[in-house]
């Protein structure tokens, strides 16, 4: 039992240093950035524009890869949307430096925010979280700390110990669980326009599993079932 955290980690994380790819692949100019966090780490981040933009999308990756393995939908979030965008790789990914815990996350978050605020003059009501995955939480957290303009959660979870019972019913219940991504605990203080996308044959993150912490939140809410999609399709509609 004294092992958790790192039995846990092993479970939760899959972070990948190797970079494969840059905006610049699919023909968008964007920047480079390092943050240095409150807690003195350096984070890696891209900050892409678009030309007429009136809001940025600050966006939270899932548990596996790094900002690398996110071109494709940077392009898609660009033509479709039409707004700046900053994608964070947390620490222990990619090129960001430390190691990768629930803390962590939420630190670096927090330091983007700040960022996009100092550095890219980025207004509260000119802001939208958004997170993919385990990113979810990492974006709900920063709702709660952090004014915007809206919070926009794909296939999101309700918390660590919810996958775990789905994904491994009986460990999930006998280890006390250290990294907690407690969404469904905080959901009820974000009082901004909420969007959920998750599709009904997701096999990672139980459909279900959206639909509560949707439930759970307060108005004004959307819930957008993606029909036939799984966990990593999602958004191949935004290009239909």
């Amino acid at each position: 039992m004294g092992c958790s955290v790192p039995i846990e980690s092993g479970f939760i994380y899959f972070p990948d240093a190797h970079v494969v790819g840059t905006p610049s692949d699919v023909g968008l100019a964007y920047e480079e950035v390092f943050i240095r966090t409150g807690d003195g780490v350096r984070i890696c981040a891209w900050y892409v524009p678009c030309e007429g933009a009136e809001a940025t999308l600050l966006w939270f990756h899932g548990n596996a890869g790094n900002i690398g393995d996110r071109v494709e939908l940077i392009k898609i979030y660009h033509d479709a949307w039409r707004v700046n965008q900053m994608i964070v790789d947390y620490r222990g990914y990619g090129k960001s430096g430390g190691k990768v815990s629930e803390q962590g996350t939420y630190e670096d978050g927090r330091s983007a925010v700040r960022y996009l605020a100092s550095d890219k003059g980025v207004s509260p009501m000119a802001l939208i979280l958004f997170g993919e995955s385990l990113g979810s939480a990492v974006a709900v957290q920063m709702a709660t700390e952090s004014p915007c303009a809206g919070l926009i959660l794909e296939s999101p979870f309700t918390s660590v110990r919810d996958m775990a019972e789905v994904h491994y019913p009986v460990l999930g219940r006998l280890i006390p669980l250290s990294i907690r991504y407690d969404s469904i605990g905080k959901i009820s203080k974000v009082h901004v326009p909420l969007l959920i996308l998750h599709g009904d044959r997701d096999d990672i993150v139980p459909y279900k599993l959206g639909k509560r912490l949707f439930d759970a939140a307060n108005e004004p809410k959307t819930f957008f079932t993606v029909r036939d999609a799984g966990h990593n399709d999602i958004l191949v509609w935004v290009n239909e």
